[in-house]
C-alpha cells in the first residue's frame, strides 16, 4: 500500500461490468486500510435481494435515477441526492425498480469487497441466470448473509 494520493479520470482504474453495467472501483483495499469506493450503475429492474453484513458499514449516495430500498422494514424511495449510511447488522435489499439505470457512489468498509464483485462478475460473465448457491456461497465469503432471494 503506497503513501501517495489516487486521482482516477473518468475511464481510468479498474472496472467490472454487473448486469451489463459498468461498476468502477474508485478507491480498493490496493490503495487503503479503510475503505473502498465504487461508481455503480444499477440496471433497470435489478435487487440484491434481502440481506445483512455482520461487519462492513456501506454508504450510498445517488447521482442520478431512482432505486427503492429497504432499510430493516422501512422502504425508501432514493432520489439523486439522497444518502444511505448502513452499519452492520441492519437488514437491506438494494433496488431500482424504474425503467432507466440509476447510478450512485458505494463505500465499503472495511476495504476488501472488491474481490467479492471481481468474482461475482466473472460468475455472470458467462450469460444466463445467476445460480443461486454459487451466489450464496459467494456472499458467505465476503461478510453478506442472504436473508430472501436474489432479485427478492
Amino acid at each position: 500500500m503506497s503513501a501517495k494520493a489516487i486521482i482516477r479520470r473518468p475511464g481510468e482504474g479498474k472496472s467490472v461490468r454487473l448486469s451489463g453495467h459498468p461498476m468502477a472501483f474508485l478507491v480498493t483495499g490496493e490503495d487503503t486500510k479503510h475503505t473502498s469506493m465504487f461508481e455503480w450503475t444499477i440496471p433497470p429492474g435489478f435487487s440484491t435481494g434481502l440481506h445483512v453484513h455482520r461487519v462492513q458499514e456501506e454508504t450510498f449516495y445517488v447521482l442520478e435515477g431512482e432505486c427503492d430500498w429497504q432499510v430493516g422494514a422501512e422502504r425508501v424511495r432514493a432520489v439523486s441526492g439522497t444518502y444511505l449510511f448502513l452499519p452492520p447488522g441492519v437488514p437491506h435489499d438494494i433496488a431500482n425498480a424504474s425503467d432507466r439505470p440509476a447510478r450512485v457512489l458505494m463505500t465499503v468498509s472495511p476495504p476488501g469487497h472488491e474481490h467479492y464483485f471481481e468474482e461475482l462478475a466473472h460468475a455472470v460473465a458467462r450469460g444466463g441466470a445467476a445460480e443461486p448457491d454459487k451466489i450464496a456461497s459467494l456472499r458467505a465469503r465476503y461478510d453478506t448473509d442472504q436473508l430472501s432471494a436474489l432479485g427478492e
